[in-house]
């Protein structure tokens, strides 16, 4: 059964940075396209950024320029680097792997919370 294992997040000031983690438990990545998600209070769970299994990368407009999604193949892991927190930031955010539809993930990692204080 494939797991994905969030790490990472947390409290932060505005215009800090956070770096969330999620592992695999075997080399989905290299066949999935992967993605970070995030829901907040009373929200849907939006697409912050997806990438290809070719690497072709996308980011929602509302963080362009200062989030950055990456791979470690050898690792099974994909990274979500922030920075320059804004207030419209904080919400509990998720890995996805996608085998069928971009975007549409099939697996989710648990979830992790990052709050953005003034």
């Amino acid at each position: 059964q494939i797991q994905l294992v969030q790490s990472g997040g947390g409290l932060v000031q505005f215009g800090g940075s956070l770096r969330l983690s999620c592992v695999a438990s075997g080399s989905i990545f290299s066949i999935s396209d992967v993605g970070w998600y995030r829901q907040g209070p009373g929200k849907e769970r939006d697409v912050v950024a997806l990438m290809t299994r070719v690497g072709t990368k996308t980011y929602a407009n509302s963080v362009k320029g200062r989030f950055t999604i990456s791979r470690d193949g050898g690792k099974n892991s994909v990274y979500l680097q922030m920075n320059n927190l804004k207030p419209e930031d904080p919400a509990i955010y998720y890995c996805g792997a996608s085998q069928v539809i971009l975007g549409s993930a099939e697996y989710w990692g648990q979830g992790t919370q990052v709050t953005v204080s003034s």
